[in-house]
């Protein structure tokens, strides 16, 4: 490729996606996408020689959403052991200019630009023009951000509230709360409402006394990572494990309080948007579960049942978003 193009990236815990998007038109579907697992490199700097070599690109400026806090420049993925930072990547790749967010600010600088294809509607609502929108995303971890209208554009900012207290309301729900903390002290929605949670759901919903099938134990035995299979067994219509349905929907309905939290928190009359890579599997699952946990806001629910919730089905929303950042740069001061 001889033209300019920009570099758009999704750094998260599980993998790493890599975009080339044309500089010289508003950013649309990407020229080429490639994904890498996270782990099986050492750093995002050795990603991207590996992604440009292969190729051949023209590259003066990039954005990355890095799933975790973001200051200065600098960024450590929180389920990843890279510590990324702007000006290294500048002076080691060429770049003139780079942009470093948090993954969730990505994402959400991308639902304007979203169309009914990129999107699954959950429950509707009447979203109030130039209201505050709500993002959540389960994925490797949780995570959450918002967009605010500044009078003539909609402004992506960052939340780490993922790690927020998780807040039982359901006697189960205590339970689990009193399960989780000699372990881990903290307890945090992400514990539970994530890819990292899914197995600790799990675990108590086993010590609680729902039965594990051998044939289960087994293929959980010889998992590297114990979600795929929980969650794949959940959804699979022909073999039937109870306890995996039953994680599912314990972490459908966490899921819709904490997304009902949010939208109060900010008052997000514009909508709630559901992105990361579990909302798209579990689509009848959310339809089912997780309306009523996100309207049940006692002398509020009034206000959440006005507020639309949306799955992002796209999976390239976060490198659109980059790629808007990465232009956006060409008229910033």
């Amino acid at each position: 490729m001889g033209a300019e193009l920009i570099l758009a990236g999704d750094i998260g815990g599980t993998k790493t996606n890599l975009a080339l998007f044309a500089a010289d038109a508003p950013p649309g579907a990407p020229l080429t996408v490639a994904s890498f697992r996270s782990a099986d490199h050492p750093s995002l700097s050795a990603i991207i020689t590996q992604f440009l070599a292969r190729e051949k690109a023209l590259v003066r400026r990039a954005a990355f959403g890095v799933a975790g806090p973001v200051a200065a420049g600098k960024a450590t993925a929180t389920n990843l052991h890279w510590r990324i930072d702007r000006d290294q990547l500048c002076a080691t790749h060429s770049f003139q200019q780079v942009v470093l967010v948090n993954d969730l600010v990505a994402t959400a600088t991308a639902v304007p630009l979203l169309g009914p294809a990129d999107l699954h509607p959950i429950r509707p609502g009447l979203p109030e023009p130039g209201g505050p929108i709500a993002v959540i995303a389960p994925g490797t971890g949780l995570g959450e951000a918002f967009l605010l209208w500044d009078g003539q554009h909609y402004r992506a900012h960052a939340s780490e509230g993922g790690h927020a207290d998780f807040a039982p309301d359901t006697p189960q729900e205590m339970r689990l709360l009193a399960f989780l903390q000699p372990e881990l002290g903290h307890v945090s929605y992400e514990a539970i409402c994530s890819g990292l949670g899914i197995p600790n759901l799990y675990r108590f919903l086993k010590q609680e006394g729902a039965a594990e099938p051998d044939w289960l134990r087994t293929r959980l035995a010889a998992a590297a990572d114990p979600t795929p299979v929980i969650m794949d067994t959940a959804l699979n219509q022909t073999e039937s494990a109870p306890i995996c349905q039953d994680t599912l929907r314990l972490f459908v309905k966490i899921l819709g309080a904490e997304a009902g939290n949010l939208a109060l928190k900010i008052m997000a009359t514009g909508g709630v948007y559901l992105a990361g890579g579990i909302p798209p599997r579990i689509l009848t699952a959310l339809e089912t579960g997780l309306p009523a946990p996100f309207t049940n806001k006692g002398r509020l629910s009034h206000v959440l049942q006005k507020i639309p919730v949306q799955v992002i089905v796209n999976p390239d929303a976060p490198l659109l978003g980059a790629a808007t950042l990465a232009r956006q740069m060409e008229t910033t001061p």
